[in-house]
């Protein structure tokens, strides 16, 4: 029987010639990362077991991108925990503010990511650069800990669900939008400790950015992993970027798989999530009377380039509705760099939006933009739970950058084209001017 591309992945990390799901491995890691929340736990960990050394500084990764740049005296200390464990254990892979960027997009961005390579870290979303043809996956600190002593993993095979997605996409619908209809699908759990395999014509024709923001959604059905196969667009990401060689594996015609999805999503119109899971996902046009007092627009899921370019594209123009706040937050340096050269940021800010430094701030609640009780916010982050965004009484939906640019513009939730056609959108009162 043959093996699936994850694990193929895991027999060759695993000197193993084959493996099969529900298999226990002790595995070699590729890469290993944390963050100014999850780090200094590990660093806790690994100092009081009384290892002097980690086990390779080139190939660990310590990123303060979650409260940063620090929004009181305890995250200073935490970042400046990493700071110090960096220095002196010489760590290659360490960003200060100002260099920084949200990890989950810093990391490809660097090249720091290859096919075929293993990857943990420390956050859920590490599934991400599973977009790649790489397995990654989220672990606990302690994990990271032992990973910093040692270079390996311990893990249970995962089983793997196909999902194979035909049609063309309409405009305006993108990698957020398919993930979304997924976890709607299948429910918060229903690929728990499973591969995620994303593959067929709909995703062939995704760009690189759009397979990021799917596979790290991977873990909002449960998932231990997102993962698509490499193909001609991987290797032109990878072309002068990747530090490491690729390996690239393809699932074996005969690969078992836990269960099979098969939709064509040619008629898919863009998706939105309401309170309070990620799977409560249904057409945007069904909360068309929903009202938002916050749009913001960034983090691991949608903060690349291209999603800025599209929330541009529909704010250009236009200026954000009375009394909604429009927050836009680039994922890296070179995105916001890019973005800048563009005018993207100067159409963000004529809109009488608000541009911040690379964080992941307002997703988890953290600073930049924590709402208030009773505030509902229209968000391209990740997850939609109670109290996620700030108050247990607040509310956050979840969508795409072209939803929320221009739901931005009207004050509600809205599809795009409302925003584009040559008829004036339809506004709520508080959308109106």
């Amino acid at each position: 029987m043959g093996m699936t591309i994850t694990e193929k992945i895991l027999a060759a990390h695993s000197d193993r010639d084959a493996v099969r799901p529900g298999d226990y491995i002790l595995a070699d890691v590729d890469l290993c990362m944390g963050n100014d929340i999850t780090a200094p736990i590990a660093i806790e960990e690994f100092e009081r077991a009384g290892f002097q050394q980690v086990w390779d500084p080139a190939r660990i990764a310590l990123v303060p991108d979650h409260f940063t740049p620090n929004k009181d005296i305890k995250s200073a200390g935490l970042a400046k925990k990493l700071r110090l464990f960096a220095a002196k254990h010489k760590i290659a892979h360490y960003w200060e503010v100002g260099r920084v960027g949200i990890e989950h997009v810093l990391l490809p961005e660097q090249g720091l990511v290859a096919p075929g390579e293993l990857i943990i870290g420390a956050d859920s979303h590490t599934c991400t650069y599973g977009a790649l043809g790489a397995f990654s996956t989220g672990v606990g600190s302690t994990d990271l800990a032992a990973c910093f002593a040692t270079g390996k993993v311990w893990l249970r095979v995962p089983g793997s669900l196909r999902f194979v997605l035909r049609g063309k996409l309409p405009r305006w619908v993108g990698g957020k939008d398919l993930i979304l209809y997924t976890i709607g699908r299948i429910g918060v759990d229903g690929a728990l400790y499973k591969a995620m395999e994303f593959c067929g014509p709909a995703i062939a024709s995704l760009p690189m950015d759009e397979r990021f923001t799917m596979c790290n959604m991977a873990i909002e059905a449960g998932g231990k992993s997102g993962i698509i196969a490499p193909d001609q667009a991987t290797r032109a990401y990878c072309e002068g970027r990747a530090q490491s060689p690729a390996t690239i594996y393809q699932s074996d015609p005969d690969a078992s798989y836990a269960e099979a999805f098969e939709w064509d999503v040619s008629g898919l119109s863009p998706q939105v999530s309401a309170p309070f899971l990620p799977s409560n996902s249904r057409p945007v046009e069904e909360f068309s009377e929903v009202e938002i007092d916050q749009v913001v627009i960034g983090s691991c899921t949608n903060g690349r380039l291209s999603d800025l370019r599209t929330a541009a594209e529909l704010l250009r123009g236009r200026k954000a509705a009375p009394g909604v706040r429009l927050l836009v937050f680039p994922a890296t340096q070179q995105v916001y760099l890019q973005a800048l050269k563009e005018g993207l940021l100067e159409v963000f800010v004529e809109a009488e939006g608000a541009v911040s430094p690379p964080t992941c701030g307002p997703c988890l609640g953290g600073h930049m933009g924590v709402l208030a009780e009773g505030e509902r916010a229209l968000a391209t982050t990740n997850r939609n739970f109670r109290g996620r965004m700030g108050h247990p009484g607040s509310e956050v939906y979840l969508c795409g950058p072209a939803v929320a640019a221009a739901s931005a513009v009207t004050g509600r939730i809205t599809h795009p084209e409302e925003v584009v056609s040559e008829e004036p959108p339809v506004t709520s009162e508080r959308g109106k001017r």
